[in-house]
């Protein structure tokens, strides 16, 4: 087994849906080569915005603001979207923390450019073996030079070395790794929308009905700047730092360059309309506490995505995060470096010494 070092993870949570509420918290255990985080697809809609790039097509909704604390009343007084004037009823309720729980989280589209996935595949169901992180340096998405760091990193994986990444090292996590995280909450602010995500602390704010600055400062998660169409949220990001170690956007090691455009949207769909990317994930991804309810009988947000990077990839490609309601209690999760290391050390961090003290 191939399991994540260099990480103390107090607390994790693996939660999916319950048969009553829609989620069951289980504790992760094992934190393997993703560490202490944790999060799908269609095909662009051909929305483009500040930097032209293909989006994908998904939808977003807010966590703990609704409506009677300002949702709906904050597009009237941001007035004016993308798409002109904005009615406070039109603007779409993404209150409520959501949680996808699974590893890894993108979930391939239907048809078309998708992202890298697992060569090696569990024995009992077939889906990506979490234990033994293999990208696919075939994928025809990759450029030569991308595709040898990810037939590197499988090649240690395989050797039993659990390589870094931003999630068990304790690094803030670059836009959409950031989607490892298993839950999510987003408020919605009249100005801006800000997203809480379940581990480490990370919190990222999408600026609404801006534009880019005409020179952008490189930093974490990026300039995010977001719009509603409808019942969607578009979000589009640039200026994700690259330049920093764990420059990667999935666990199979995959760079990213400067030059990498996201564009996410968010919507809620009822089971009907997600069918379709639910059954891909259960197919890809492994949910350490089981598939959704079957008789889950609420919303689930889906986020479609499209990542443009001409320094990495040969085209645009697309993926999908699709998340449940999870209505349990939030615990905080914290991750602390671990020099000592564990599993595949000969020394297991127990105390010792050299020479005795007596």
């Amino acid at each position: 087994m191939n399991v994540q070092r260099n990480l103390l993870v107090l607390m994790t949570v693996a939660a999916v849906a319950s048969p009553a509420l829609g989620q069951v918290m289980v504790p992760a255990a094992r934190q393997t080569n993703g560490g202490s985080k944790s999060t799908v697809a269609g095909p662009a809609s051909g929305q483009q915005t500040a930097p032209a790039a293909r989006q994908a097509s998904g939808g977003s909704k807010s966590a703990v603001a609704g409506p009677a604390a300002g949702q709906q009343a904050a597009a009237s007084a941001a007035g004016q979207t993308k798409g002109g004037s904005k009615s406070a009823a039109s603007v779409p309720d993404f209150s409520g923390v959501w949680r996808h729980g699974s590893l890894p989280w993108f979930v391939p589209p239907a048809s078309g450019p998708g992202p890298v996935t697992n060569r090696t595949r569990r024995k009992d169901n077939g889906v990506s073996d979490y234990g033994m992180l293999v990208g696919d340096y075939t994928n025809p998405i990759l450029q030569p030079w991308a595709a040898e760091v990810v037939k590197k990193k499988g090649e240690l994986s395989l050797a039993g070395v659990t390589y870094p990444n931003p999630s068990n090292q304790c690094w803030p996590e670059p836009v959409p790794f950031l989607f490892k995280h298993m839950a999510m909450e987003m408020l919605q602010r009249p100005d801006k929308v800000v997203m809480l995500f379940n581990e480490d602390h990370e919190v990222r704010y999408v600026r609404l009905n801006q534009s880019h600055p005409a020179k952008v400062k490189p930093s974490w998660h990026g300039d995010a700047i977001g719009h509603y169409e409808g019942d969607t949220l578009v979000i589009d990001t640039v200026g994700i730092k690259a330049d920093r170690p764990y420059a990667m956007l999935d666990l199979y090691g995959t760079p990213y360059t400067d030059k990498l455009h996201v564009v996410e949207r968010y919507r809620l769909l009822d089971r009907d309309a997600a069918k379709g990317t639910l059954e891909r994930a259960a197919k890809e991804l492994w949910r350490p506490a089981g598939p959704f309810a079957p008789n889950y009988t609420d919303k689930y947000l889906q986020v479609d995505f499209t990542i443009d990077d001409a320094g990495a990839f040969t085209t645009p490609w697309t993926a999908s995060v699709i998340y449940a309601r999870d209505r349990l209690e939030w615990p905080e999760i914290s991750c602390a470096e671990n020099p000592a290391g564990f599993h595949n050390d000969k020394e297991i961090g127990i105390p010792h010494a050299d020479k005795a003290d007596f």
